[in-house]
Protein backbone atom coordinates (compact mmCIF):
# COMPACT_ATOMS: atom_id res chain seq x y z
CA UNK A 1 0.00 0.00 0.00
CA UNK A 2 1.13 4.03 -0.62
CA UNK A 3 2.54 5.34 2.52
CA UNK A 4 0.35 8.41 2.04
CA UNK A 5 -2.43 6.26 1.91
CA UNK A 6 -1.61 4.27 4.55
CA UNK A 7 -1.18 7.04 7.20
CA UNK A 8 -4.74 7.99 5.73
CA UNK A 9 -6.10 4.86 6.53
CA UNK A 10 -3.83 4.41 10.04
CA UNK A 11 -5.07 7.68 11.28
CA UNK A 12 -8.73 7.67 10.55
CA UNK A 13 -8.98 4.92 12.81
CA UNK A 14 -10.76 6.65 15.92
CA UNK A 15 -7.69 5.73 18.79
CA UNK A 16 -4.88 6.42 16.10
CA UNK A 17 -6.77 9.65 15.58
CA UNK A 18 -7.04 10.67 19.24
CA UNK A 19 -2.95 9.96 19.85
CA UNK A 20 -2.41 12.02 16.56
CA UNK A 21 -4.70 14.86 17.91
CA UNK A 22 -3.53 14.93 21.33
CA UNK A 23 0.25 15.54 19.80
CA UNK A 24 -0.25 17.69 17.37
CA UNK A 25 -2.64 20.01 18.88
CA UNK A 26 -0.26 22.04 21.46
CA UNK A 27 2.05 22.34 18.91
CA UNK A 28 -0.45 24.00 16.48
CA UNK A 29 -1.52 26.41 19.00
CA UNK A 30 1.66 26.99 20.01
CA UNK A 31 2.84 28.25 16.48
CA UNK A 32 -0.67 30.39 16.02
CA UNK A 33 0.41 31.94 19.28
CA UNK A 34 3.98 32.69 18.16
CA UNK A 35 2.99 33.62 14.45
CA UNK A 36 -0.44 36.08 15.44
CA UNK A 37 1.41 37.69 18.31
CA UNK A 38 4.74 38.49 15.68
CA UNK A 39 1.81 40.04 13.27
CA UNK A 40 0.02 41.68 15.97
CA UNK A 41 3.11 43.43 16.99
CA UNK A 42 4.07 44.48 13.87
CA UNK A 43 0.59 45.38 12.48
CA UNK A 44 -0.02 47.99 15.12
CA UNK A 45 3.57 48.96 16.12
CA UNK A 46 5.94 48.52 13.12
CA UNK A 47 4.26 49.16 9.98
CA UNK A 48 3.46 52.51 8.76
CA UNK A 49 0.13 54.33 8.24
CA UNK A 50 -1.78 54.36 4.98
CA UNK A 51 -1.39 57.15 2.84
CA UNK A 52 -5.06 57.40 2.09
CA UNK A 53 -6.57 55.98 5.14
CA UNK A 54 -4.31 56.52 8.23
CA UNK A 55 -4.45 53.80 11.01
CA UNK A 56 -7.93 52.59 9.99
CA UNK A 57 -6.29 50.20 7.81
CA UNK A 58 -5.06 48.38 10.52
CA UNK A 59 -7.80 46.46 11.17
CA UNK A 60 -6.96 44.91 7.82
CA UNK A 61 -4.52 42.22 9.36
CA UNK A 62 -7.36 41.10 11.17
CA UNK A 63 -10.29 41.36 8.61
CA UNK A 64 -8.23 39.80 5.64
CA UNK A 65 -6.42 36.45 7.01
CA UNK A 66 -9.72 36.16 8.70
CA UNK A 67 -12.27 36.52 5.38
CA UNK A 68 -9.26 33.83 3.82
CA UNK A 69 -10.26 31.48 6.39
CA UNK A 70 -13.70 31.57 6.23
CA UNK A 71 -13.33 30.26 2.33
CA UNK A 72 -10.56 27.83 3.27
CA UNK A 73 -12.82 26.43 6.33
CA UNK A 74 -15.81 25.65 3.88
CA UNK A 75 -13.85 24.10 0.93
CA UNK A 76 -11.92 22.09 3.87
CA UNK A 77 -15.33 21.03 5.06
CA UNK A 78 -16.55 20.30 1.75
CA UNK A 79 -13.85 18.37 1.21
CA UNK A 80 -14.03 16.06 4.26
CA UNK A 81 -17.77 15.94 3.92
CA UNK A 82 -17.62 14.45 0.28
CA UNK A 83 -15.00 12.24 1.57
CA UNK A 84 -17.13 10.73 4.47
CA UNK A 85 -20.24 10.60 1.76
CA UNK A 86 -18.69 8.19 -0.57
CA UNK A 87 -16.01 6.16 1.74
CA UNK A 88 -18.48 6.44 4.62
CA UNK A 89 -15.18 7.32 6.75
CA UNK A 90 -16.47 8.14 10.82
CA UNK A 91 -13.33 10.46 11.10
CA UNK A 92 -13.84 12.59 8.19
CA UNK A 93 -17.76 13.15 9.67
CA UNK A 94 -16.23 14.32 12.92
CA UNK A 95 -13.44 16.48 11.12
CA UNK A 96 -15.97 18.40 8.65
CA UNK A 97 -18.83 19.00 11.08
CA UNK A 98 -15.73 19.92 13.76
CA UNK A 99 -14.50 22.82 10.71
CA UNK A 100 -18.16 24.37 11.02
CA UNK A 101 -18.11 26.14 14.29
CA UNK A 102 -14.66 27.40 13.63
CA UNK A 103 -15.50 28.60 10.39
CA UNK A 104 -18.83 30.65 11.52
CA UNK A 105 -16.20 32.22 13.73
CA UNK A 106 -14.17 33.18 11.42
CA UNK A 107 -16.86 34.33 9.13
CA UNK A 108 -18.40 36.32 11.66
CA UNK A 109 -14.61 37.95 12.34
CA UNK A 110 -14.72 38.72 9.11
CA UNK A 111 -17.78 40.65 9.02
CA UNK A 112 -17.20 42.57 11.86
CA UNK A 113 -13.95 43.69 11.16
CA UNK A 114 -15.30 44.42 7.88
CA UNK A 115 -18.07 46.73 9.28
CA UNK A 116 -15.62 48.65 11.57
CA UNK A 117 -13.49 49.40 8.44
CA UNK A 118 -16.24 50.27 6.17
CA UNK A 119 -17.44 53.20 8.65
CA UNK A 120 -14.72 55.69 8.51
CA UNK A 121 -14.20 54.29 5.26
CA UNK A 122 -17.56 54.07 3.21
CA UNK A 123 -19.50 56.18 5.70
CA UNK A 124 -21.68 52.97 6.37
CA UNK A 125 -21.72 49.96 8.64
CA UNK A 126 -23.63 47.99 6.13
CA UNK A 127 -23.99 48.08 2.62
CA UNK A 128 -26.24 45.53 0.31
CA UNK A 129 -22.90 44.92 -1.49
CA UNK A 130 -22.10 41.95 -3.63
CA UNK A 131 -19.11 40.38 -1.71
CA UNK A 132 -20.71 41.24 1.93
CA UNK A 133 -23.52 39.91 1.02
CA UNK A 134 -22.39 36.70 0.18
CA UNK A 135 -20.24 36.49 2.78
CA UNK A 136 -22.97 36.69 4.95
CA UNK A 137 -24.69 34.29 3.35
CA UNK A 138 -21.68 32.30 4.30
CA UNK A 139 -22.39 32.80 7.97
CA UNK A 140 -26.15 31.62 7.68
CA UNK A 141 -24.92 28.19 5.44
CA UNK A 142 -22.15 27.53 8.34
CA UNK A 143 -25.00 28.21 10.54
CA UNK A 144 -27.07 25.64 8.76
CA UNK A 145 -24.33 23.22 8.93
CA UNK A 146 -24.48 23.50 12.42
CA UNK A 147 -28.22 23.52 13.00
CA UNK A 148 -28.96 20.49 11.06
CA UNK A 149 -25.53 18.55 12.55
CA UNK A 150 -27.54 19.40 15.94
CA UNK A 151 -31.43 18.50 15.18
CA UNK A 152 -30.76 15.14 14.62
CA UNK A 153 -30.24 12.16 16.80
CA UNK A 154 -28.07 10.12 14.98
CA UNK A 155 -24.90 11.60 14.83
CA UNK A 156 -23.80 9.58 12.00
CA UNK A 157 -26.97 10.46 9.94
CA UNK A 158 -26.90 13.73 11.24
CA UNK A 159 -23.23 14.23 9.68
CA UNK A 160 -24.26 12.51 6.18
CA UNK A 161 -26.89 15.28 6.17
CA UNK A 162 -25.19 18.85 7.41
CA UNK A 163 -22.31 17.52 4.84
CA UNK A 164 -24.79 17.05 2.01
CA UNK A 165 -25.63 20.88 3.31
CA UNK A 166 -22.03 21.54 2.85
CA UNK A 167 -21.21 20.13 -0.25
CA UNK A 168 -24.41 22.34 -2.04
CA UNK A 169 -23.29 25.79 -0.06
CA UNK A 170 -20.21 25.38 -1.51
CA UNK A 171 -20.86 27.08 -4.70
CA UNK A 172 -20.78 30.59 -2.34
CA UNK A 173 -17.46 30.51 -1.84
CA UNK A 174 -16.19 31.11 -5.82
CA UNK A 175 -19.47 33.64 -5.10
CA UNK A 176 -17.81 35.56 -2.37
CA UNK A 177 -14.03 35.27 -4.18
CA UNK A 178 -15.37 36.94 -7.29
CA UNK A 179 -18.07 39.16 -6.88
CA UNK A 180 -15.61 42.01 -6.84
CA UNK A 181 -15.05 40.98 -10.82
CA UNK A 182 -18.61 39.52 -11.48
CA UNK A 183 -20.22 42.93 -9.93
CA UNK A 184 -19.80 46.48 -10.09
CA UNK A 185 -19.40 46.49 -6.11
CA UNK A 186 -18.55 49.11 -3.28
CA UNK A 187 -15.33 46.40 -1.78
CA UNK A 188 -12.02 46.69 -3.32
CA UNK A 189 -10.33 44.68 -5.22
CA UNK A 190 -7.66 41.92 -4.37
CA UNK A 191 -4.67 44.26 -3.00
CA UNK A 192 -2.91 41.15 -2.21
CA UNK A 193 -1.97 38.13 -4.19
CA UNK A 194 -0.51 35.07 -3.61
CA UNK A 195 0.72 34.68 -6.97
CA UNK A 196 1.95 37.72 -8.84
CA UNK A 197 2.50 41.02 -7.71
CA UNK A 198 1.00 42.76 -4.92
CA UNK A 199 -0.53 46.19 -4.23
CA UNK A 200 0.55 46.48 -0.71
CA UNK A 201 4.21 47.67 -0.25
CA UNK A 202 6.49 44.89 1.12
CA UNK A 203 7.30 46.55 3.80
CA UNK A 204 3.53 46.36 5.28
CA UNK A 205 3.05 42.65 4.17
CA UNK A 206 4.58 40.77 6.35
CA UNK A 207 2.66 41.21 9.26
CA UNK A 208 -0.32 40.31 7.07
CA UNK A 209 1.76 36.65 6.21
CA UNK A 210 2.43 35.90 10.37
CA UNK A 211 -1.20 36.97 10.68
CA UNK A 212 -2.32 34.42 8.05
CA UNK A 213 0.42 31.98 9.48
CA UNK A 214 -1.17 32.11 13.13
CA UNK A 215 -4.74 31.84 11.28
CA UNK A 216 -4.19 29.01 10.16
CA UNK A 217 -2.47 27.03 12.79
CA UNK A 218 -4.99 28.23 15.27
CA UNK A 219 -8.01 26.30 13.01
CA UNK A 220 -5.91 23.20 12.83
CA UNK A 221 -5.18 23.09 16.45
CA UNK A 222 -9.31 24.17 17.13
CA UNK A 223 -10.08 21.73 14.30
CA UNK A 224 -8.16 18.66 15.76
CA UNK A 225 -8.85 19.91 19.64
CA UNK A 226 -12.73 20.30 18.65
CA UNK A 227 -12.89 16.86 16.81
CA UNK A 228 -10.88 14.84 19.37
CA UNK A 229 -13.79 15.51 21.42
CA UNK A 230 -16.39 14.80 19.38
CA UNK A 231 -14.43 11.49 18.64
CA UNK A 232 -14.07 10.70 22.39
CA UNK A 233 -17.81 11.43 22.88
CA UNK A 234 -18.81 8.94 20.25
CA UNK A 235 -16.69 6.48 21.16
CA UNK A 236 -17.00 6.86 24.91
CA UNK A 237 -18.42 2.94 25.01
CA UNK A 238 -15.63 1.43 23.26
CA UNK A 239 -12.29 -0.49 24.87
CA UNK A 240 -9.38 1.99 23.50
CA UNK A 241 -11.08 4.57 25.46
CA UNK A 242 -12.15 3.38 28.37
CA UNK A 243 -8.34 1.76 28.66
CA UNK A 244 -6.99 5.23 27.81
CA UNK A 245 -9.00 7.46 29.86
CA UNK A 246 -9.56 4.83 33.05
CA UNK A 247 -13.31 4.96 32.81
CA UNK A 248 -15.55 2.60 34.70
CA UNK A 249 -17.28 -0.32 33.02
Amino acid sequence: MNRLLLWFHQTGSPPNFDRYAARWTPVAFALAFLSLAIGIYGALFSVPADYAQGDNFRILYIHVPSAWMSLFIFVAMAIQSFIALVWRIKICEILAMACAPIGAAFTLITLLTGSIWGKPTWGTWWTWDARLTSELVLLFLYIGVIGLNGAIEDRRAAARAAGFLALIGVINVPIVHYAVHWWNTLHQGETIRLIGESKMDSSMLWPLIATMIGTKAWFVGSLLQRARALNLEQEANKDWARTAYGAKP
